[in-house]
């Protein structure tokens, strides 16, 4: 089993920027892509980054320019920095990550932390 754990959440004025951190533990032998998705009230879940184990990234069209994500493939964490903050960025923010549990591809599961709020005050 893995756990993904997300932190740095919170409450921020417009303008302003957070970073949040996605912890992956458990029985990890590799993870591929990486991702950060949000939600919002009465909307449906959204990608707002990914990035692969190579180190590719992508982003929202909503996010381009404001939001960097990045990973530590060593300490099996990823980031997203998001800059120039918008009421429009409030949502609860998810971890994904694609995880072998072993060399084998059975192995190979989806896993979702449990979500952090972001909330952006105008």
């Amino acid at each position: 089993q893995v756990q993904l754990v997300e932190s740095g959440g919170g409450l921020v004025q417009a303008g302003g920027s957070l970073r949040l951190s996605c912890a992956a533990s458990g029985s990890i032998f590799s993870i591929n892509a990486m991702g950060w998705y949000r939600q919002a009230p009465g909307k449906q879940r959204e990608l707002v980054a990914a990035i692969t184990g190579g180190g590719a990234t992508n982003y929202a069209t909503s996010v381009e320019g404001r939001a960097t994500i990045s990973r530590d493939n060593a300490k099996n964490t990823m980031f997203l920095q998001m800059n120039s903050l918008k009421p429009e960025d409030t949502a609860v923010y998810y971890c994904h990550a694609d995880v072998y549990s072993s060399r084998y591809q059975r192995s190979r599961r989806d896993y979702w932390g449990q979500g952090t709020q972001v909330t952006v005050s105008s």
